[in-house]
């Protein structure tokens, strides 16, 4: 195949030729389109340009094997949330706390005012997420991860665990809350 002869095709082209023959030629043609939008996301989360290198190279790796597993419609979208989401966990594994950006996902779904504030300004809310996350029940847990850390969609969590939409939705919806309530309890409690 020459990767010059289909340059001029779309991503959503490139996609649909990739889908009908699972040729990774086509995926040999899109991915390096992204280099630079994924180098440049790398930059912003992790501020060291080898660690962002390498993480491109292990995006584009999670790209190839997500892609042959699940149908993806909006493939920059895609890509960029699969790279921050990679970012994100690799600062987590480093640094030991869950991703900033699922405590402002959690915060934001308090309902008083006022509340999100006081809870963002407390270092313990990070903390005692990761804690309550693992107090959820296992559908809710399971369902809040791949929602929330890992961006699946009801469907693909649907697909991914046999839970009908519904459930999906349920878990997620309860899961939040629960997480919301065990967190406040966590913070009212005296330190030890």
């Amino acid at each position: 195949m020459n990767p010059d002869k289909y340059r001029h095709l779309t991503d959503q082209q490139l996609l649909e030729q990739f889908y009908s023959d699972h040729d990774p030629e086509w995926l040999g043609i899109l991915l390096p389109r992204y280099t630079l939008l994924l180098l440049g996301v790398c930059m912003k989360y992790l501020k060291n340009e080898e660690e962002a290198k390498d993480c491109v190279q292990q995006i584009f790796l999670k790209a190839i094997t997500e892609l042959k597993k699940y149908r993806v419609d909006y493939f920059k979208s895609w890509i960029y949330m699969v790279a921050k989401n990679h970012c994100l966990m690799k600062i987590r594994d480093t640094h030991g706390k869950m991703p900033v950006e699922l405590t402002e996902r959690y915060l934001s779904t308090t309902d008083e005012p006022g509340e999100t504030e006081s809870l963002l300004q407390s270092d313990d809310a990070i903390e005692h997420m990761a804690e309550a996350l693992k107090e959820l029940s296992p559908e809710q847990q399971q369902c809040v991860t791949l929602f929330y850390l890992q961006k699946n969609s009801y469907q693909q969590i649907s697909e991914k665990t046999g839970f009908t939409m519904m459930q999906v939705k349920s878990y997620i919806q309860n899961g939040k809350r629960n997480l919301r309530i065990m967190i406040e309890q966590k913070l009212k409690q005296p330190k030890r």
